[in-house]
């Protein structure tokens, strides 16, 4: 029977069962009908796999709700939750799973032995006892941090593959890059291929075997030091971003590969902050987005290091 219940009733209980009558987020619904409950607890209860949406397990706080839709709440977080420092769950369900993936760690291994956020996944989904594996349908650089997805299922992962384009309506990243932009936006385009010394070069003509490769950008805050850049991909080259901005003559900060080495916040400076797509299997808009890290707001801001301006 599906009832709602105040926050002392969920208190005596394993779970409650909420009827969605307006549309509305997940967190906010989650508050409002438990009365006495906190957002930081309602935040916890999210985090560790506690709530579900018509049986579909969520971690997305601002899960769209619409009329109809039965919500039920646990009472305890699961124990194995995945607990990673280079690895959080934003979102999973059946066919897919969607990660904020930090600066540190490979997408997937290159070798077998290679620590990559794929085993991460692969060890998560068998402790779980999922009969299921990680399968990598695009990459993020090492030392590039943000948001991907996983499919849980080879069928996912084909068709995510085979219509990638139409799927993934908007990615986008943002940097950090070097000096004073000089125009508020623009297209670099050009022809890019890995040299000998598996460096990836740009040429406006194909050089033999190059992938021709767009990048959109938009200034969104420059100063004589630093520039805040946001980047929409056409296409998805490998080290695209980071070979684009040198073309501009705006390296990212702390790029030893394509910039100048300077390396102010013992990081890349390239984040991958928005993912918006269509789910392969339901048809849903999904929606993804993170916080730029502050620690790039402040480089912009200041001009400096956080250890100068203690």
């Amino acid at each position: 029977m599906i009832h709602n219940q105040t926050g002392a009733e969920y208190a005596r209980t394993k779970y409650s069962e909420h009827v969605v009558k307006t549309e509305t987020t997940l967190l906010e619904f989650i508050i409002s009908e438990l009365n006495g409950i906190s957002r930081n607890r309602a935040k916890d209860i999210l985090a560790g796999h506690g709530i579900t949406v018509d049986r579909r397990e969520t971690t997305r706080f601002d899960e769209p709700l619409h009329p109809g839709q039965v919500v039920r709440v646990s009472k305890h977080k699961r124990s194995n939750y995945l607990l990673n420092k280079y690895v959080k769950i934003v979102y999973e369900d059946k066919d897919l799973i969607v990660i904020e993936k930090a600066v540190g760690i490979l997408s997937m291994p290159a070798t077998a032995k290679q620590y990559s956020a794929k085993q991460v996944l692969d060890e998560y989904f068998a402790k779980r006892h999922f009969k299921c594996t990680a399968h990598t349908v695009h990459r993020l650089d090492r030392d590039t941090s943000g948001l991907m997805m996983y499919a849980k299922n080879i069928e996912t992962a084909k068709l995510l593959e085979d219509n990638w384009h139409e799927m993934v309506y908007d990615r986008r990243y943002v940097a950090v890059l070097n000096g004073e932009m000089e125009r508020e936006g623009g297209t670099v385009e050009s022809f890019l291929k890995d040299n000998k010394a598996y460096v990836t070069f740009s040429s406006p003509t194909d050089p033999g075997g190059g992938k021709w490769s767009v990048t959109h950008y938009h200034t969104l805050k420059t100063t004589p030091r630093y520039s805040l850049v946001e980047f929409k991909l056409e296409t998805g080259r490998k080290n695209q971003i980071r070979v684009h901005s040198q073309d501009i003559g705006h390296p990212i900060v702390g790029d030893s590969k394509y910039g100048n080495g300077y390396d102010p916040i013992g990081r890349l400076c390239l984040h991958a902050y928005r993912l918006h797509f269509i789910h392969p299997v339901t048809g849903q808009r999904m929606v993804f987005d993170t916080p730029i890290p502050k620690e790039f707001n402040r480089l912009v801001a200041t001009g400096q290091t956080p250890e100068q301006t203690t």
